[in-house]
């Protein structure tokens, strides 16, 4: 019996620290859409504009969170599907063990108009011509697998 709670507790101990050193984090973002235009935003603590999105929360699907940040940055809710588009590696600075799942949303409506605030400095929308000079990379890269029907890439 006492070799029982002993390995259940270096068992414990092991994953706790494992899941220290390991650590993924996954998160999910929106790219809403308003015919060829899709709303991007720009954070004030990052560079360049993004999709709306965030962390997923313990306990919250991919979905649920791609919809709960999508209103909380930008003041537009999801009133249909949010459909799953790709699920990418982003490979940075902080870890190598980021991933994104990334969902594409038509159906919306404006519940509270946009203010500038200590996490968001901008939303707009953008055409697919005219996204912006500054656009994050990889979300440049989405907007065009999205807008052309393309296969998802593996990595952001």
């Amino acid at each position: 019996m006492a070799m029982r709670m002993r390995q259940r507790v270096t068992t414990t101990v092991h994953l706790f620290f494992a899941g220290i050193r390991r650590r993924m984090t996954l998160g999910a973002r929106v790219a809403v859409l308003d015919g060829d235009k899709v709303l991007l935003l720009k954070h004030t603590y990052v560079p360049d504009w993004h999709f709306p999105g965030g962390g997923i929360e313990p306990g919250e699907t991919g979905g649920e969170a791609g919809r709960r940040e999508m209103l909380e940055e930008t003041g537009f809710e999801a009133t249909g599907p949010l459909t799953l588009f790709g699920f990418y590696h982003n490979l940075n600075e902080a870890t190598v063990r980021d991933h994104v799942a990334v969902y594409v949303c038509r159906q919306f409506r404006e519940t509270r108009r946009f203010h500038p605030n200590h996490e968001i400095a901008a939303i707009g929308w953008f055409g697919q011509g005219q996204l912006p000079a500054d656009i994050d990379p990889g979300t440049a890269r989405r907007v065009a697998e999205i807008l052309s029907g393309s296969e998802p890439a593996a990595r952001w």
